[in-house]
């Protein structure tokens, strides 16, 4: 066995790879891909009489489709009804941060950070009371987010879309791990 240097003893780790505690009500739903030699179609949820299979309980009213710029940070959006189920193509890649404010929550200050897209074609279901919010992690493209919400979009009194700042979870939230 090799032995490490003094300073790189000091420094070294292992890489934790284990999968990381949930946030209460958050779900991530694997998605099938079909691919040929002429492209590919991703199957994101068959709808029946306005359920979405696959993700329980969730009926959705509305489908959203939002363009984000390169490296920019959008955040943080928080709905007191709205569940909503993202995706993002596996051709583009975002970081999706996820923070449970939920009051007497089992996992109530839990922050979670999923990458989207990146090859893998998957639903996120975020629950109300769960703030979220997604950074591009592409540098000289746009990326994608299809998303499914149960509350169709208003405005004025009935807006069920609050705001908390972008960095209310500490700004290093939205750094790449550099490990």
């Amino acid at each position: 066995m090799v032995e490490f240097s003094q300073s790189a003893q000091s420094s070294y780790s292992h890489q934790d790879y284990s999968p990381r505690t949930p946030i209460e009500g958050v779900e991530i739903i694997q998605l099938r891909r079909f691919n040929d030699d002429g492209g590919s179609m991703t199957e994101l949820g068959r709808i029946t009489g306005g359920l979405l299979e696959g993700v329980e309980g969730f009926e959705a009213r509305q489908i959203n489709y939002s363009v984000v710029e390169p490296q920019a940070i959008k955040a943080f959006h928080l709905h007191q009804r709205q569940t909503d189920v993202w995706y993002v193509p596996p051709s583009d890649k975002m970081l999706l941060v996820l923070a449970d404010v939920r009051k007497g929550s089992p996992t109530e200050g839990s922050v979670m950070r999923i990458v989207l897209g990146d090859c893998n074609s998957r639903l996120v279901r975020i629950p109300p009371g769960v703030a979220h919010g997604c950074r591009n992690l592409r540098t000289e493209a746009t990326s994608v987010i299809i998303y499914f919400v149960d509350v169709q979009f208003s405005v004025g009194d009935d807006c069920d879309e609050g705001r908390l700042p972008w960095d209310h979870f500490g700004e290093e939230v939205w750094d790449v791990t550099r490990e």
